[in-house]
């Protein structure tokens, strides 16, 4: 079982920069992919960005390419969003997601139904 928490969300100008953390439970952080996702109001909640356990690669879906950057700390058992020159199209709640089937596996999924454990979600609301 993994418990994910995320926060770091709230509201902030357009061209401003937050950042989101996501703390999980276990022992077992370090051995798999992690990834972000986001749901506006209305809308299917879609893919952000994805890392793999030892960070050595990472994916990010085309609208954050250049804005936003995943990274993790595994000592932490924590992974982050840093999200930059921020977009009131970027508003949405922001889940976290661990994808513990692949462990120490290098694939990325983009998929949400390919995640395992997900996180309650934190509020970004960006101003125009």
């Amino acid at each position: 079982q993994v418990q994910l928490v995320e926060s770091g969300g709230g509201l902030v100008q357009g061209g401003g920069s937050l950042r989101l953390s996501c703390e999980a439970s276990g022992r077992t952080f370090s051995r798999y992919p992690m990834g972000w996702f986001r749901q506006a109001p209305g809308k299917e909640r879609e893919f952000v960005a994805a890392i793999t356990w030892n960070s050595d690669t990472t994916s990010y879906a085309d609208s954050v390419k250049g804005r936003f950057t995943i990274s993790r700390n595994n000592a932490k058992n924590t992974v982050y969003l840093q999200m930059n020159s921020l977009k009131p199209e970027d508003t949405a709640v922001y889940y976290c997601a661990a994808d513990v089937a692949r462990r120490f596996k290098y694939e990325l999924r983009v998929a949400p139904g390919e995640y395992d454990y997900w996180g309650q979600g934190t509020q970004v609301t960006v101003s125009s």
